[in-house]
């Protein structure tokens, strides 16, 4: 027998004063009444109701007991609002994982924005390339650029993100610039490690995190393989210049990702509309 409903009906008792009245109220028999508060008796081994043909009172236990369930039920019915209200309302601390690349002023813009829209959701914010496990991390959301999503997550496209070979004029004074992916194979490549990149390229610097490999390339030290959201200012302020044009600008799907569609939660939903509804109009 479900002691929580032998708990709800031992307080309908109490409050009612009679069995009847609380079967009625419960939509139960009152043998079934009868049974969950000796259920409870059973459980806790102690008697907790007075029983006469007239009326019903509480044991020194009893007592106790009732004014614990009464705490305890409370507690639970209150749990239960707070937890539906975000599934309605965008409130509370919202976990996302994304690339480093992300960190811009454009996309800060955009977080700004959706904040002053849901002031009530906190973001927390890790910015890392590689796939974490969200359930093992605790993350509600990760964008992700990816051409086979994992088959555990939902997904859902959000926007195209160009992608750029880029190299700083230094460097192409001094090595040449490539006229096809085949000319790769002479020179110093910078290359992202969450991309796969089967080209023929001399490799200099591997890394994770794309901020690490654009600022190599400004400085000189390789062609690098890169978002258009980083390289805006340095494009055109000449710190950088694309190569391999024809090849340049590949567009890469940036998804969202999480794990439950059916239970999503009023903060993740939200943010995801959200992005989508911004870049939508792009």
């Amino acid at each position: 027998m479900d002691t929580l409903q032998s708990m709800w009906v031992f307080r309908r008792v109490v409050e009612l004063g009679s069995f009847t009245k609380a079967a009625d109220f419960m939509d139960i028999s009152t043998a079934m009444a009868s049974k969950h508060v000796h259920h409870l008796e059973k459980t806790i081994q102690a008697k907790l109701l007075n029983r006469t043909s007239r009326r019903i009172s509480l044991t020194e236990a009893g007592e106790t007991y009732y004014q614990r369930c009464v705490l305890a039920l409370d507690t639970l019915n209150e749990a239960g609002k707070v937890v539906q209200e975000g599934t309605v309302t965008p409130r509370g601390l919202l976990k996302i994982t994304a690339p480093a690349w992300v960190a811009t002023p454009y996309f800060a813009r955009l977080l700004a924005e959706y904040r002053q829209q849901y002031p009530e959701v906190t973001l927390s914010i890790n910015l890392d390339s590689r796939h974490i496990d969200l359930v093992a991390e605790g993350i509600d959301l990760a964008l992700r650029v990816t051409s086979h999503p994992e088959p555990n997550l939902i997904v859902r496209p959000l926007t195209q993100v160009g992608f750029h070979w880029v190299a700083s004029p230094g460097y192409l004074k001094q090595h040449g610039t490539p006229a096809d992916l085949a000319d790769l194979h002479q020179h110093l490549g910078l290359m992202p490690t969450y991309v796969n990149m089967d080209v023929p390229i001399q490799m200099a610097v591997s890394s994770n995190n794309a901020l690490m490999l654009h600022q190599l390339a400004v400085s000189g030290a390789g062609l690098a393989y890169l978002p258009e959201w980083i390289l805006k200012d340095d494009l055109a302020q000449g710190r950088l210049s694309i190569v391999l044009p024809a090849f340049s600008r590949e567009q890469h799907t940036l998804y969202a990702a999480y794990m439950d569609r059916e239970f999503l939660s009023a903060k993740v939903r939200s943010l995801i509309d959200f992005l989508a509804l911004k870049w939508d109009k792009l």
